[in-house]
């Protein structure tokens, strides 16, 4: 069996994320089930488009502000607008992203992500969240661990159910991080009652189901780090645009440096 075939019966999660911000890399079954969603949740299209603004927020000042020069992002999704390797290199056109995801999909789509500024690189590891050691391993071989890492999990320790080998995932990846590297991530929240209500209607749809936790256990993933103010917060709280009147929405994040 081809562990990359592709299953288009039954929702995907990165399709179904890629429906809600307007691409066009899904299915029916995406589409049918991003829509049931969006009818006890209709707030989950602000959250997908939340939460690509976060990122492009988060890499903008990590390769400005902060000068790092090395981005590791587990969990790609597919490719959209303005990923990370097309917001750091606008930023530093010498950065280096390593994309790390093991979904069929993403890998089919790979190419489109390998596409790198001449000074920079821009590459792409067939791994799982679940086996950290294997990354950081495969990682290497393209970034520079002697020097600052930009460690990015966007929208994907949801999908590690057990809460305790999520916590173990993040320390694992961040103990092979040097010092001064930082930790860059979101995930959805609890904080809703309707959002709980759809989440688990999709669960049930045979898609890889994706825990909700508490703004709580969220701020946990940073432990031992020191955060970037303003702290762990609503995506659309964190540094927002000049001029915009931003809404909380239940999509956490935010950035720490090891010290």
């Amino acid at each position: 069996m081809n562990k990359h075939k592709i299953d288009a019966t039954r929702p995907h999660s990165a399709r179904t994320w890629n429906y809600w911000l307007g691409g066009k890399d899904n299915y029916p079954v995406d589409q049918e089930a991003g829509e049931a969603y969006a009818k006890i949740a209709p707030h989950i299209k602000t959250m997908a488009l939340a939460s690509r603004q976060f990122l492009i927020r988060t890499v903008t000042v990590v390769a400005g502000e902060l000068g790092i020069r090395q981005f590791l992002d587990i969990g790609t999704g597919l490719p959209t607008e303005d990923n990370t390797h097309q917001v750091a290199q606008r930023v530093a056109p010498k950065s280096r992203i390593v994309y790390v995801d093991n979904d069929p999909l993403v890998l089919s789509h790979a190419e489109a992500l390998l596409t790198s500024t001449p000074e920079g690189v821009t590459d792409y590891i067939d791994a799982d969240l679940h086996y950290p050691e294997k990354i950081i391993e495969a990682a290497r071989k393209i970034l520079d661990f002697d020097q600052p890492v930009a460690l990015m999990l966007m929208g994907i320790l949801g999908h590690i159910q057990d809460y305790e080998e999520a916590r173990s995932i993040v320390r694992r990846l961040q103990a092979a991080l040097p010092p001064g590297s930082y930790f860059v991530h979101y995930d959805g929240t609890d904080t809703d009652a309707e959002l709980k209500r759809a989440q688990e209607g999709y669960d049930d749809t045979g898609a890889d189901p994706y825990v909700l936790r508490s703004p709580r256990q969220v701020a946990a993933f940073y432990e031992g780090l020191d955060l970037l103010d303003p702290g762990i917060v609503s995506c659309p709280l964190w540094r927002p645009e000049p001029g915009t009147d931003p809404q909380p929405t239940d999509v956490y994040g935010g950035i720490g440096r090891k010290r």
